[in-house]
């Protein structure tokens, strides 16, 4: 991927882009969760293992954004987890998750997300690349939060916009910690492993079932923290970078594109703590340059 030169101004440009594309998806994936009678799941294919879901709303979420972003945008890549992968030659290359949290999705559960982010660099060379804009709508609530590189995190509702902030946590024992479980099951042998070092150590564990929320919920402070093993660059690079401006730490391990990453985000009081607990508990982790 080329270098891209990105001013505030194209940077602020490129943030309402992504939230009006998560908006709009995230209405018609709303609608079409409310077309479905109450207690009845959607129909729905799988894809790593049999308890991952993808239904036909989130491939129709991803159309609507990537077409969206080729009228806007024709000479960016896009890589979307549902299937788009388009090159690009500006530097500029698009992540889309259609419906972060299909599970909740299926269920009739409100914490499910549409998340647009824009990563610069190269995302198959770990510390080569880093998420620059982001963008993450709940339609079930009708929140949106969107956070650009430099340009503060901020939270879009019925009631106007606030900018965001993590809470002011000094100790580690004290933090309220949201993760998450993946789908194919060495992750989750692993992950229930590391929940039974982790848990012990800190206030208490909440688990929402969406990464981009989870991580939206750090930056608006519902939660002190955030860690996971088993992610994709998609599920993640829009809330990393509204976590980061909110004044989180956002540190990652064992990534590229292809295969699951490790994230920690925290407020910098409790992030070193939090980062020796997680790597102890997750066997082989490390950081990453970019932490």
């Amino acid at each position: 991927m080329l270098h891209a030169d990105l001013s505030p101004t194209l940077l602020r440009e490129l943030t309402e882009l992504a939230a009006s594309l998560a908006r709009a998806a995230g209405d018609e994936a709303l609608a079409g969760r409310r077309s479905i009678p109450t207690g009845n799941h959607v129909d729905h294919d799988t894809k790593s293992s049999a308890t991952d879901p993808v239904t036909e709303f989130d491939r129709a979420a991803e159309r609507r954004i990537v077409d969206g972003l080729i009228a806007a945008r024709p000479d960016d890549a896009i890589v979307g987890e549902e299937g788009a992968n388009r090159p690009g030659t500006t530097g500029i290359e698009w992540h889309v998750d259609p419906i972060d949290g299909t599970v909740n999705y299926l269920y009739g559960r409100p914490e499910y997300a549409v998340s647009v982010a824009v990563v610069v660099g190269d995302p198959t060379t770990a510390g080569a690349w880093r998420p620059v804009v982001g963008a993450v709508a709940n339609p079930e609530t009708g929140q949106v939060y969107h956070a650009y590189d430099g340009g503060g995190a901020y939270l879009r509702d019925e009631a106007g916009e606030r900018r965001l902030t993590v809470t002011s946590v000094q100790d580690a024992a004290m933090v309220l910690l949201a993760t998450g479980f993946g789908y194919e099951v060495e992750v989750r042998r692993e992950q229930s492993r590391a929940l039974v070092e982790i848990l012990p150590a800190v206030r208490d564990i909440r688990r929402g079932g969406s990464a981009a929320l989870d991580l939206c919920t750090v930056a608006s402070g519902v939660v002190d923290a955030y860690a996971e093993r088993g992610v994709h660059l998609w599920d993640i690079a829009a809330g990393w970078v509204i976590a980061g401006e909110a004044g989180a730490r956002v540190l990652t391990w064992s990534g590229g594109p292809d295969r699951p990453l490790g994230i920690l985000a925290a407020p910098e009081a409790v992030a070193d703590a939090l980062l020796e607990l997680v790597a102890r508990a997750f066997t082989g982790a490390r950081r990453d340059p970019l932490g």
